[in-house]
């Protein structure tokens, strides 16, 4: 899963990830914008095309201080965003300027590339206007993070290492408290609207909340880089430092933590709704037709996608049985599930070791890269644990991104939290998904693109993104990684997990599933464990809709290779075909398909 962090940092690069963009060059220095050689060269059209990327961009920034200090630009890193509803107002207005802007430019004096970017950026624009109708941002809060884990999600995107980094922290210190406050009046306004989430994964949220406040406000997450102020710093402004932020937590952020706590259990968790499904929400079902629409770029319906679900489950019991065969187990499928969950020979006894066995995967992987690309990106990555404070509610690992700036790799987290319940055998697969060649392999390339302006390079097409990440969970067979059954075993239960997610996310937000109904489905056709399918079974009522990008874009890019392979027999090279799938970044699957058959057409006239 590429989770570019803990929610509140994702949920602020997921939206703005819709909105404008410009050209950042990857390496660039941090705040500055690469000059593109060939501006000079473009048509009026385009100038005008690439000049609104640019001037949207920097408002993004602008109106997202975290986003522009997750990609590497420092200029806003002593603010946070501003919340209420005249900054909403205001940033809707910006959208609808900008799409009328971006239709009075002549689309048809574009050169092909510019076309391309053109009608991406249509998309985006009319997507974030039809968005503005759902109120997802009066529900800023869910069991996997938010205002109140802020301080690891910082951590994260931000490493200070300067004495202005020092002294910009502690100024997002000092705004903490107006960020919380803005947060409870909009889920107050929540409330009185309708659009609260569901008290099944609300439940969670309090104990995360008492794990904030701390007795001593140098244990806290959000007083962490003060514990060990680097020799960067002037040795002399260490102790100014550490008095100023002590004095900001005590002051300003412990303060607003106690306020959010008492609000959220006295005001907010009583008003949570009873049902799980989004179409319970104010707005109906169509807001989950809209999601659905959104996160797989298709126009399937809730009802085709549940019965691909159902066919996939089937095709994947199918492989299942034949492994059980192949190992000799003598019982039926139920009881191998339940053997490859409670065996100790399938766990590691630490989370040391557990770590250091994600580590010697990657290793593993990285040198059959070649078999399957020819081009490979620039950026390195690593692997690290989730934040131990959000590790017992959140995923089993996920991507974050690496610094647009090239300041920062990319980071592969994984959970180390219970390892008796992180078997040895999904480790392969998931590595292959969020390493390489998944998600760091098709971000990082997406981020190093040329001359591309930043929304193309940033990925915000999630069927695409999650779609590529499934089909190179696959692409270990063709690495020749796979010789182990269990491991194959591996594969096909996250394949299984994906196919599963089409099933229960329909069935939750769109046929009156119980989250109890959808937890035995997923347990009955997949080796998770309960906690870890539970945890799943939440982040789909929390998250509507996301859950079906995986294996529709899976099946999407799948048949792209398998209509190639056929059109172009012999001549047909899996290396070069994966570097067409990911010259132009993440695309609209309807996109990514008419771009490809057109490559699978020249290549067969080239014969």
């Amino acid at each position: 899963m590429s989770r570019t962090s803990t929610l509140s940092l994702a949920v602020t690069l997921s939206l703005a990830l819709c909105a404008p963009w410009a050209t950042l060059a990857a390496g660039a220095p941090q705040g500055q914008r690469s000059s593109d050689s060939s501006v000079e060269a473009r048509s009026p059209a385009s100038q005008a095309l690439h000049a609104l990327f640019e001037a949207d961009f920097e408002r993004s920034l602008q109106e997202n201080p975290l986003l522009a200090t997750a990609l590497g630009d420092p200029r806003y890193n002593d603010r946070l965003p501003e919340l209420g509803p005249q900054a909403r107002e205001r940033q809707q207005q910006a959208v609808r300027d900008s799409l009328a802007r971006l239709e009075a430019i002549d689309r048809g004096a574009l050169g092909a590339a510019d076309q391309l970017n053109y009608d991406i950026y249509l998309t985006l624009l009319e997507e974030q206007v039809e968005r503005a109708a759902y109120r997802t941002d009066l529900m800023p809060i869910s069991q996997r993070g938010g205002v109140h884990t802020m301080g690891d999600s910082w951590r994260q995107s931000w490493r200070p290492g300067t004495l202005k980094d020092h002294q910009d922290w502690i100024a997002r210190l000092n705004a903490y408290g107006d960020y919380v406050d803005g947060t409870i009046a909009l889920m107050r306004e929540g409330i009185d609207s309708g659009w609260v989430s569901s008290r099944a994964i609300m439940q969670r949220v309090p104990p995360q909340l008492a794990a904030q406040i701390v007795d001593d406000p140098t244990r806290s997450a959000f007083y962490a880089p003060f514990r060990d102020i680097p020799g960067s710093v002037p040795a002399d402004q260490h102790e100014t430092l550490q008095a100023q932020a002590r004095e900001a937590m005590v002051e300003v952020v412990l303060p607003a933590l106690r306020r959010l706590q008492v609000f959220f259990n006295e005001e907010y968790l009583p008003a949570t709704r009873e049902s799980v499904a989004a179409s319970e929400l104010p707005a109906g079902p169509a807001f989950y037709d809209f999601l659905a629409r959104r996160f797989t770029t298709t126009e399937l319906s809730a009802a085709r996608i549940h019965r691909i679900g159902l066919e996939e489950v089937a095709r994947i019991r199918a492989d299942m049985e034949r492994i059980r065969e192949e190992v000799g187990f003598e019982g039926d499928l139920q009881a191998f599930f339940h053997y490859l969950r409670t065996d100790p020979k399938f766990y590691y006894d630490s989370p040391e070791a557990l770590l250091e066995g994600y580590q010697a995967m990657t290793r593993r992987i990285d040198p059959e890269l070649v078999k399957v690309f020819t081009h490979f990106p620039r950026m390195p990555y690593g692997v690290v644990p989730i934040p131990e404070a959000t590790a017992p509610d959140t995923t089993t690992a996920y991507y974050s991104r690496p610094a647009a700036d090239g300041s920062r790799a990319g980071q592969y987290y994984v959970n180390l939290y219970r390892p008796e319940t992180r078997p040895k055998w999904e480790m392969m697969a998931l590595s292959l998904h969020e390493g390489v060649p998944g998600h760091h392999f098709q971000i990082a390339l997406s981020q190093e693109m040329p001359g591309q302006p930043m929304f193309r390079r940033m990925s915000p097409f999630t069927a695409f993104v999650e779609g590529w990440g499934l089909y190179a969970e696959r692409l270990g067979y063709d690495m020749g990684l796979y010789d182990d059954p269990y491991d194959r075993m591996g594969q096909l239960t996250y394949d299984m997990w994906r196919a599963v997610r089409l099933v229960v996310d329909t069935g939750l937000h769109a046929k009156g599933w119980s989250r109890q109904q959808a937890i035995d489905y997923f347990a009955e056709n997949a080796p998770k464990s309960e906690h870890d399918i539970t945890n799943e079974i939440d982040r789909y009522i929390g998250n509507p809709g996301q859950a079906l990008a995986y294996k529709i874009g899976q099946l999407r890019l799948s048949a792209l290779r398998e209509r190639a392979e056929q059109r172009l027999g012999e001549e047909f090279d899996l290396r070069v075909f994966h570097d067409r799938l990911l010259a132009d970044g993440a695309l609209p699957l309807s996109v990514l398909e008419q771009r490809v058959d057109a490559w699978i057409e020249q290549q067969a006239a080239a014969r």
